[in-house]
């Protein structure tokens, strides 16, 4: 794969994402797997007033998933299901159409655009984060 792919700001990112920050009961959690590659993300929140106010994750997968798990965690605090809906289609514009990202940090994936195998590793958090906010 390339090197471009695996820039500073993935590997670590990925680092924080490769750890076990799972908040535990009474956390809302849900878990998405990518059955293609293998990645599987767990991610668990607790909501006050409908926004993330705290989130835990827990990441099978490869640096791309890992990293955009953790900072998808960071971005996630004091965010409704709305905006984290939109920073993912925003995630897809920016892997499909180049469109600017979400967050300044989701533009460290911006070199994934010219792997379309790999938009699915970026994306997979945001399904998880998405599915636990609504309630597992």
């Amino acid at each position: 794969m390339s090197d471009d792919l695996y820039q500073q700001a993935i590997v670590e990112a990925a680092a924080r994402g490769a750890q076990d920050t799972r908040l535990g009961p009474p956390a809302a959690a849900a878990t998405a797997d990518n059955p293609l590659c293998g990645d599987r993300v767990t991610f668990e929140v607790r909501l006050e007033a409908g926004r993330v106010s705290r989130a835990g994750y827990r990441t099978r997968g490869c640096k791309l998933c890992e990293a955009a798990t953790a900072l998808l965690a960071e971005a996630a605090t004091g965010r409704d299901r709305a905006a984290i809906a939109a920073a993912r289609t925003a995630t897809r514009a920016m892997l499909e159409a180049g469109a600017a990202p979400p967050w300044a940090s989701f533009a460290a994936f911006t070199p994934v655009r010219r792997h379309p195998s790999r938009h699915a590793c970026v994306l997979l958090p945001f399904e998880a984060l998405e599915q636990a906010m609504a309630g597992g």
